[in-house]
C-alpha cells in the first residue's frame, strides 16, 4: 500500500511538471483528490459543490434549489505555481435561469476575461487574484491561501479593487473521537460585506458560513447551526462596531436648524423652521435660528427634513439593517425570516446595540414541496398551517404571510383564524389557485404584482412553485386589461378593500436588465459602490435569449405598468416595498411609481405617513411635537423631485444621529453628499 501511494504522487508530480513546463510543481500539490460540501440553508440541505483536483486543475460541481430556484454551475480553474488562476471557465444558470458563460486567462503579462458584462483585458507586471463574477464560493479558500503569504494579507485583485482577509479565531471540531483544528476567516474588499469562511489546519476549505446559509464538509452537517453562529457573531460585532463609531448619542438635546419641514397633510414644505429633539422624542417646532442653553445644533442648510420611510416587503439582516437607516428608511415589515434569527436581531436594535429599523413582522407559513422556500415554519396539513398561526399569534407577530407551496383550500380557515386574532393576512398565491381564490379567501393584502397577473395567464396546472412564476411573465403583452377576467380580478380588491404590495423595482430587473448594461434603477449610485456591486448592477438575472423574448419582456414590464396604474385609478391601496434589500432601492421604488401617476409629494405621503396609518404606528409618519424622532435631512426639494432622497446628509432613528457620509465608506461607498455643521451651544 505505501508503495503504490508513492508512486501515485511521482505520477502526479510528473505529471504537473509536465503542464507547467518548470521544475516547480502545482500549488495544489497538497490537495490532490475529491472533496464534496452540502449546502445548507435554515435546517435545510438544498444543494453541493464537489470538486476534483488532478495536478493544477480543479473541477467544480456547485448546485443548489430553494424557493424553485437556484444556480447551477460547472467550473475548471487551472492554478501557475504560484497559486494565481491562469486559466477559468464558468458555465451554468444563475439563481433565476441567466446562462453563465465566463472565462479568464493569465497569459505572461496580459489578464483577460470575459463575463455578463462583455470582455475585457489588462497589462499587469505581476500575477493577480481574479475575482469572479458567477462562480461557486470554492474560490474563497484559493485566493485566501495567496493573501495569507503577503505581509498584511491584502493584495490588489482583477478586474479591480482589492481584498483583505482577517483571521477572526481558533476553533476546533470532534467527529467521532477526531479532532479537526480550524480557522476562522473574514474576506472583505470586494463587496458591501466581508463574506465568512472556515478552513482547517491544512488551509482546506471546511465551511463558508452565514446567519442563514452554510456550506460545509460532507460528514460535518451536524455542526452547521453552531458555525452559522460564528458568522451571526462576527456580523453582529460588526455592526455593533459600526454603531459605537458612528451612532450619535450627544446626551443632550439636538436641535436640527434652518429646515423646511415635509408635511404629510398639505403636500408641501413648511417655512424655514428649527425642531428640536429631547432624546426619542421631537419637542417642538421653532422658529429658524431658535437657541437654547447646551444644545447640539445641527445646521440644515435650508435643506428638507422628511419623516422616516417604510420599507414594506423586507427580510431583515443585520447586513441590510443599517445601510436602511442611512437611506432614510426608519422603519421595515418584514415578510418571512428565519424566527429565530431575527428574534436576536430585533432585540439588538431594540436595545441600541444594533443601528435598524422599527420592525413589524409577518410569520410565514410555508407547505412542505420539494419546491418549498426555507424560513418562518413549514407545515403539511391544513391542521398544521391552522397551529402556526397560533404560534405567530402568541409571539406577538401583526400579521402572517402564506407562501408558494401552501395548499390553496386551506387559505379561507387560515384568514378566518389569523382575523379571530385580529392578524393581518397577506402572501403570494399559491401554486394551482389563482388572485382570485387568496382574495375570497379574505386576503388583506396580495404581495408581488405578478402573483395577481399570472392567474390571467397560466392554465390551471401550470406550477409556480418553479421559474415558471418569472419566465409566465413573457405572456403579459398579449392581455387585455378591459377583459373580464381581469376586470373581475380587479373588482374582488375593490369589493374586499384588499391592498397590493407590487414589489416594481424588483419586476424592473426581472425584466428590464440585460448583460452588460447597467441596471435603470441604479444609474445615479453605481459609480458610488464597491467593484462587485458594480458588475452585478451590470447583469441580467432572467435567461433572455432571443430578440422576442427581449421584446416580450420589455413590454410585459410595460403591461406590469398599465395594470398598476388602473389599480391606483380604482382607489386600490399600494403599499411600497422592493425585496431587494430597500435602501437605495426602495429610492427607486418610490422612483418608479411615478409612472402610475402619483406625484413627489403624494409619494413622500405614501411612503410615510400612510404607511404609518396602515401599520397603525400613531407615533411615526410625520414631524411634530411629542411624535418620535425618525426623520432624515436632504440638502434638496423632494416635492420637486423625488430623486432629492437619495442624497442625504443625516438621520434620526429615535434621536440617534447618523450621518451616511461619515459611514459609507465603511461599506466601501463614495458618500453621496457633505456632512452637515454641528456646533454645540
Amino acid at each position: 500500500m505505501k508503495s503504490q501511494f508513492l508512486y501515485t504522487v511521482i505520477v502526479i508530480l510528473f505529471l504537473v511538471s509536465c503542464k507547467q513546463k518548470s521544475s516547480k510543481v502545482s500549488s495544489l500539490i497538497n490537495y490532490q483528490g475529491d472533496e464534496t460540501f452540502s449546502v445548507i440553508y435554515g435546517n435545510a440541505t438544498i444543494g453541493h459543490l464537489k470538486t476534483h483536483i488532478a495536478g493544477d486543475t480543479i473541477q467544480i460541481d456547485y448546485a443548489y434549489k430553494t424557493n424553485g430556484r437556484g444556480p447551477t454551475i460547472k467550473e475548471t480553474v487551472v492554478l501557475n505555481t504560484d497559486g494565481y488562476p491562469v486559466q477559468w471557465d464558468i458555465t451554468g444558470n444563475s439563481t433565476f435561469g441567466n446562462p453563465v458563460d465566463e472565462h479568464y486567462t493569465m497569459a505572461e503579462s496580459l489578464a483577460s476575461w470575459t463575463d455578463a458584462t462583455g470582455s475585457d483585458s489588462t497589462t499587469v507586471d505581476k500575477a493577480l487574484w481574479y475575482i469572479n463574477q458567477s462562480g461557486s464560493p470554492y474560490s474563497i479558500i484559493l485566493t485566501a491561501r495567496n493573501l495569507l503569504k503577503s505581509p498584511d494579507h491584502s493584495a490588489d485583485v482583477l478586474p479591480a479593487g482589492s481584498l483583505k482577509l482577517t483571521e477572526m479565531e481558533k476553533t476546533s471540531i470532534t467527529v467521532d473521537s477526531i479532532t479537526l483544528d480550524l480557522t476562522t476567516y473574514a474576506m472583505s474588499g470586494a463587496d458591501l460585506n466581508p463574506s465568512y469562511f472556515i478552513a482547517d489546519s491544512d488551509l482546506r476549505l471546511f465551511a463558508l458560513i452565514s446567519p442563514s446559509f452554510i456550506m460545509i464538509r460532507e460528514g460535518f452537517e451536524e455542526h452547521e447551526k453552531k458555525l452559522r453562529g460564528y458568522a451571526e457573531r462576527y456580523s453582529t460585532e460588526r455592526f455593533e462596531s459600526l454603531q459605537r463609531k458612528y451612532a450619535h448619542n450627544y446626551g443632550k438635546n439636538v436641535r436640527i436648524d434652518n429646515v423646511k419641514i415635509f408635511d404629510p397633510k398639505t403636500l408641501a414644505l413648511t417655512p424655514l423652521s428649527s425642531v428640536l429633539i429631547d432624546g426619542e422624542h421631537i419637542v417642538s417646532i421653532d422658529a429658524p435660528n431658535t437657541k437654547g442653553d447646551g444644545e447640539i445644533v445641527i445646521d440644515g442648510a435650508n435643506g428638507t427634513l422628511v419623516a422616516g420611510m417604510y420599507e414594506m416587503h423586507a427580510h431583515t439582516a443585520d447586513e441590510d439593517a443599517l445601510l436602511n437607516v442611512l437611506a432614510g428608511v426608519t422603519s421595515f415589515r418584514d415578510m418571512g425570516n428565519n424566527n429565530e434569527v431575527l428574534d436576536e436581531l430585533v432585540k439588538k436594535i431594540n436595545s441600541g446595540v444594533l443601528a435598524g429599523p422599527r420592525i413589524h413582522r409577518l410569520g410565514f407559513i410555508e407547505g412542505q414541496s420539494e419546491y418549498n422556500a426555507n424560513g418562518g415554519i413549514l407545515v403539511s396539513s391544513k391542521e398544521e398551517a391552522l397551529a402556526a398561526v397560533d404560534t405567530y399569534h402568541e409571539m406577538g407577530f401583526y400579521g402572517v404571510k402564506l407562501y408558494n407551496s401552501m395548499n390553496g383550500d386551506w387559505a379561507p380557515d387560515i384568514v378566518d383564524k389569523a382575523h379571530e386574532y385580529g392578524m393581518f393576512v397577506c402572501g403570494h398565491v399559491p401554486a394551482f389557485s389563482n388572485a382570485n381564490d387568496m382574495l375570497r379567501a379574505g386576503f388583506d393584502e396580495m404581495t408581488h404584482i405578478n402573483q395577481t397577473m399570472l392567474g390571467w395567464v397560466l392554465e390551471p396546472d401550470e406550477d409556480t412553485r418553479t421559474l415558471l412564476r418569472l419566465t409566465a411573465l413573457k405572456r403579459f403583452p398579449d392581455l387585455d386589461l378591459n377583459s373580464p377576467k381581469v376586470q373581475e380580478t380587479l373588482e374582488l380588491f375593490v369589493t374586499n378593500n384588499t391592498a397590493i404590495d407590487p414589489t416594481l423595482a424588483i419586476h424592473e430587473v426581472l425584466m428590464k436588465a440585460r448583460n452588460g448594461e447597467v441596471w435603470e434603477g441604479t444609474n445615479d449610485i453605481i459609480d458610488h459602490m464597491p467593484p462587485n456591486a458594480q458588475r452585478e448592477f451590470k447583469v441580467a438575472l432572467s435567461d433572455v435569449a432571443t430578440p422576442e423574448e427581449d421584446q416580450a419582456y420589455r413590454e410585459g414590464y410595460e403591461k406590469i405598468i398599465e395594470t398598476l396604474k388602473m389599480m391606483k385609478e380604482k382607489g386600490i391601496f399600494i403599499v411600497p416595498g422592493t425585496d431587494l434589500g430597500g435602501a437605495f432601492f426602495f429610492h427607486r421604488e418610490l422612483e418608479l411609481y411615478q409612472q402610475l401617476g402619483y406625484t413627489p409629494a403624494e409619494l413622500l405621503k405614501l411612503a410615510t405617513y400612510d404607511m404609518a396609518q396602515y401599520l397603525g404606528d400613531q407615533d411615526l409618519g410625520s414631524i411634530a411635537p411629542g411624535k418620535l424622532a425618525d426623520f432624515f435631512l436632504i440638502p434638496g426639494n423632494p416635492v420637486e423631485d423625488i430623486k432629492a432622497i437619495k442624497t442625504i446628509s443625516m438621520v434620526s432613528r429615535g434621536g440617534t444621529i447618523y450621518y451616511p457620509s461619515e459611514v459609507y465608506p465603511a461599506f466601501g461607498i463614495k458618500p453621496f453628499t457633505t456632512i452637515p455643521k454641528v456646533v454645540e451651544e
